[in-house]
């Protein structure tokens, strides 16, 4: 028997996270016997402003992650923007994967490639944050033997993401003033690191084409089975992965997309094709009223009238239009989910 104890700790957050990870990081003690890494989802040129904020938080020392850093008790590492943040071995890697559910740094990648390296040693917090990011990632933790914990939905100001790991993992779900009293209870305990399930192929797979490893990039077979639907990001096929009752996607190049994130970015992109076609709609009517005028002005009267009763349609449809995009339901325009988080339909 294989024994070890519990000592990483992973948290993901998204929108709403910040103030939830400062109340946790402030109330975590300041000799803490595992190493927290935390990733919060941020715009590619966002401000690398999280680690000086959370380490003015509580007394952990907070610093930025640096590739190659060894995973040292005591400390708190937070991705830096537009880097994947990984576990290889008994260090931390850096990469510039392809994005997860339109992240890079993506709590998913994250979680999964914890789970990968250490097994049931690892504990994985989910915090506020829209849509699902995160279920996979603590499906793979507890596939792994580790613990997934999840910020009280009531809680959070975006539900979405605590919501869907419960759902999909059975977290045990916490208020964020209660998340760290059962943190310091879970660190130190002992696991049999030997009685686990080793990562799966899946598993193995996806860390790998995170940390952009040239021999799964250059696989020609997929896992999963070919969709039908398009990559959002590289309009690639992607292919159906279908994980206990999660259902996501991945492309040939390994952008990856849950399915709530999956209709969201369809959903801006419908939103992007019909301000496109309000914008030439006027266009026509502007350039047929255009024509009318200097019709009526050169005295052809037939004309006319037919470049006006074109401008006049092409004015109903672009109201119709209008009408669309200022009364769709959230559905269309930000692609909130028709099912519930983590679930498949």
């Amino acid at each position: 028997m294989s024994r070890a104890r519990r000592d990483l700790i992973v948290v993901g957050a998204s929108a709403g996270g910040v103030e939830a990870l400062q109340s946790l990081v402030a109330a975590l003690p300041a000799h803490l016997p595992a190493t927290v890494l935390v990733v919060l989802h941020v715009p590619p040129a966002g401000a690398d402003a999280l680690a000086p904020i959370l380490d003015r938080a509580g007394p952990l020392p907070v610093r930025r992650a640096e590739h190659g850093a060894p995973l040292e008790p005591g400390q708190v590492l937070v991705a830096r923007p537009d880097h994947h943040l990984l576990v290889v071995g008994d260090a931390v890697a850096l990469s510039r994967g392809p994005r997860e559910n339109g992240h890079r740094p993506a709590v998913d990648v994250l979680f999964r490639s914890a789970a990968r390296a250490r097994g049931p040693r690892v504990i994985g917090v989910v915090l506020s944050g829209a849509l699902d990011d995160g279920a996979a990632g603590s499906v793979a933790v507890t596939a792994r033997g580790g613990l997934a914990l999840a910020q009280d939905p009531r809680e959070a100001m975006h539900p979405g993401m605590p919501l869907a790991c419960a759902r999909a993992t059975g977290a045990e779900v916490l208020p964020v003033a209660a998340l760290a009293d059962r943190l310091v209870r879970l660190v130190g305990e002992e696991v049999d690191v030997g009685a686990v399930p080793a990562p799966s192929e899946l598993m193995q797979r996806e860390t790998a084409v995170a940390d952009m490893d040239p021999r799964e990039m250059e696989t020609v077979a997929r896992p999963g089975t070919p969709s039908g639907f398009s990559c959002p990001d590289c309009h690639g096929v992607l292919w159906q992965i279908d994980e206990g009752s999660l259902r996501r996607f991945r492309c040939r190049v390994g952008h990856a997309w849950s399915v709530d994130s999956l209709l969201a970015e369809h959903g801006h992109a419908i939103e992007g094709a019909l301000w496109m076609a309000l914008r030439s709609l006027e266009e026509k009517a502007a350039l047929s009223a255009q024509l009318a005028d200097g019709a009526r002005e050169a005295g052809r009267e037939l004309t006319a009238e037919q470049f006006a009763a074109q401008a006049r349609e092409t004015h109903r449809a672009a109201e119709l239009i209008r009408r669309m995009l200022a009364e769709s339901p959230a559905v269309l325009l930000t692609g909130d989910s028709l099912v519930e988080p983590g679930r498949t339909g």
